[in-house]
């Protein structure tokens, strides 16, 4: 019995730490995952290529528990994303995870893309990999396009398609702290709601650039570094989740000089958005 699905990456248009108020937008990065159940066993196994598989074994835990079925199997993850850069890679592994499991389970067209984002953002408040529950990130997965959401309550405010070229600097100075200051985030909260409603009223551009310039400053990132894609003609620019990677939404005018101020930081990686989120395989 064996299942492959993808989902994608995303990057953050407003981060939902401060307020609980969120949007993401999808990217064409993926992380695959293959699921083998066996019926002989209760075990689950998971291989995240080297990283902690707690999150991927609970998500087939709880598809497993969703189809009200009795086993257990191996997942394996591989990605294209960069993890705990802000990019959305655990949400993205948490969807691929459930979708392949319930592919294997040849159940895939028994499960709305609705019921798997609530899955894997259950899983991934179980196994602590998120503060907020990230539902602005995993249904920008799960989905595709930009969604704008309540975190709190768990709703999809608002979805739309976006056609747009994506640049992704993940900088060479890893040394910031992995762990986010969420007490000084949250002095971001009526900023921060500024920048949703931005985003609710079709000002995607600003609202990015707002919340990324605002989240530089107060978790004490470089600022410059969004400003140099600005500078260069990005349309927006900011820090992607809680760093440390950055994105800039650029176009074919801005995107070699948007690429040529960036280069001296880090990494650069060129991506478009997705439209269509995640799928079986």
């Amino acid at each position: 019995m064996k299942g492959k699905a993808k989902a994608c990456g995303a990057i953050t248009i407003v981060n939902a730490i401060a307020g609980w108020r969120g949007a993401a937008l999808a990217i064409d990065l993926h992380t695959t995952a293959e699921a083998t159940l066996d019926p002989e066993t209760n075990e689950i196994i998971g291989d995240a290529g080297g990283l902690d598989p707690t999150l991927i074994e609970t998500c087939v835990k709880k598809t497993l528990q969703w189809f009200d079925k009795d086993m257990g199997g191996a997942i394996k993850t591989e990605t294209e994303i960069p993890p705990s850069r802000g990019l959305k890679s655990s949400s993205a592994a948490a969807n691929a995870a459930v979708l392949a499991t319930a592919k294997a389970l040849n159940k895939e067209n028994e499960i709305t893309k609705k019921e798997i984002l609530e899955i894997g953002v259950e899983s991934a408040i179980e196994s602590d990999v998120t503060i907020t529950g990230a539902y602005d990130d995993a249904s920008a997965s799960i989905y595709g396009g930009l969604t704008i959401t309540d975190n709190w309550d768990r709703k999809i405010l608002k979805q739309r398609k976006m056609d747009e070229e994506i640049l992704i600097l993940v900088p060479e100075n890893t040394s910031h702290s992995s762990e986010t200051n969420v007490e000084r985030a949250e002095l971001l909260e009526t900023l921060v709601k500024k920048a949703h409603k931005m985003a609710l009223n079709d000002s995607v551009y600003d609202a990015m650039t707002l919340n990324g310039i605002l989240y530089c400053a107060t978790l004490e990132y470089s600022q410059k570094i969004p400003l140099d894609a600005l500078e260069n003609g990005a349309k927006a620019a900011g820090l992607s989740g809680t760093g440390t990677a950055y994105a800039a939404i650029v176009d074919n005018d801005s995107k070699r000089d948007v690429k040529k101020a960036w280069n001296k930081y880090g990494d650069i990686i060129q991506t478009k958005t997705n439209n269509k989120g995640g799928k079986t395989l």
